[in-house]
């Protein structure tokens, strides 16, 4: 028996030795130290020997099983190091080599003008106001002096979605929502940027959806000369410090007197070129005093308060800034445009 025990030793330390993985180990495990193992078929037989040599053959089995035991362990230490010096190699990475690119982007040109002149009237004291794309009938031309019916509504083509309900044709539905928010106290003083849609064929300078920024101040004792002080610092910070504005008398519903607004063309100096059409100036935006019939129907005292009101297009804005001649390079995501505008 005792021979037996040594030549099963022998023979697992052997098979131990030669595993090249794991599972090769653990078969190893199974059949040496299992309960239908050798070792154990060689201790059943201890039943026939005398009380004398059974501790001895005991104590001999348990030095075998240990010494198989601890082979054991110490082999699977070692795959199990192989192993993952295996996957570190497969795995490792060239610190040296040159890391990927990563594309940045950039404010949309559109964007960047939008931000600037927020940032300019924010500077000025005014807050910026929100409200709804799908806007009310009221709001966006009854509440403005505009009732069903008048034939200015003819000049924003909507899209209505029901008889009351419609794509707001402007901003200007904000401008009537907050001075309702108000009842009738003033200071006002807000721009109210957005999106805006009306029935229109695209083409270079039409789009039927575009953005716009209006400007409300309703308070006591404003007059005009406010209103042109606003836009005269407007359009020195966009256009130049050279530059002059000038009113042409006109009409909107929700104004009065209304006025368009013209600055000195930037290009030239004012003396005409192609940009001016010759004549030394470019139409910019739309304004005016608020109209007595609005400031009445959001519950301002219209003998007590007065206000002026103005609206422009940023991306009209945005083409004279950056001589873009066509509307739709803003909306169609063309990557050879927009990496014009990259920030330095």
């Amino acid at each position: 028996m005792k021979e037996r025990l040594q030549q099963l030793q022998q023979e697992a330390l052997e098979k131990i030795a030669q595993a090249s993985d794991l599972k090769a180990l653990n078969d190893v495990r199974v059949a040496y130290l299992g309960k239908k193992g050798p070792i154990t078929e060689v201790l059943r037989g201890m039943g026939a020997l005398s009380p004398e040599e059974r501790p001895i053959m005991g104590a001999l089995a348990n030095e075998v099983r240990a010494a198989i035991q601890s082979a054991l362990e110490e082999k699977q230490a070692k795959l199990e190091q192989e192993e993952i010096e295996k996957k570190l190699a497969s795995e490792a990475i060239d610190v040296t080599l040159p890391g990927r690119p990563v594309r940045l982007g950039n404010h949309h040109p559109l964007t960047r003008v939008i931000e600037e002149i927020e940032d300019l009237f924010i500077g000025m004291g005014y807050t910026i106001a929100e409200g709804p794309e799908v806007e009310k009938d009221y709001y966006n031309f009854e509440a403005l002096n505009l009732p069903k019916g008048h034939p200015a509504r003819d000049m924003q083509d909507s899209f209505y979605i029901t008889e009351e309900i419609l794509l707001r044709t402007h901003t200007s539905p904000v401008q009537a929502r907050t001075m309702e928010k108000h009842q009738g106290r003033g200071p006002v003083k807000i721009i109210c940027p957005g999106k805006v849609y009306r029935r229109d064929n695209d083409d270079a300078t039409h789009s039927h959806q575009f953005t716009q920024i209006e400007g409300l101040v309703v308070d006591e004792n404003i007059r005009m000369s406010d209103l042109k002080g606003t836009l005269q610092a407007f359009a020195k910070k966009m256009f130049g410090e050279d530059r002059e504005i000038r009113f042409r008398p006109s009409f909107f519903p929700f104004t009065e007197p209304s006025v368009e607004v013209d600055v000195s063309c930037f290009n030239c100096g004012g003396h005409g070129c192609n940009v001016c059409k010759g004549t030394g100036w470019i139409e910019i935006l739309g304004a005016g005093m608020v109209h007595p019939n609005v400031l009445e129907m959001a519950g301002f005292d219209s003998k007590k308060y007065t206000g002026f009101a103005f609206g422009m297009g940023p991306e009209r804005i945005a083409m004279l800034k950056y001589g873009i001649d066509d509307i739709r390079h803003f909306y169609q995501n063309d990557l050879r445009f927009l990496q014009q505008f990259n920030r330095a």
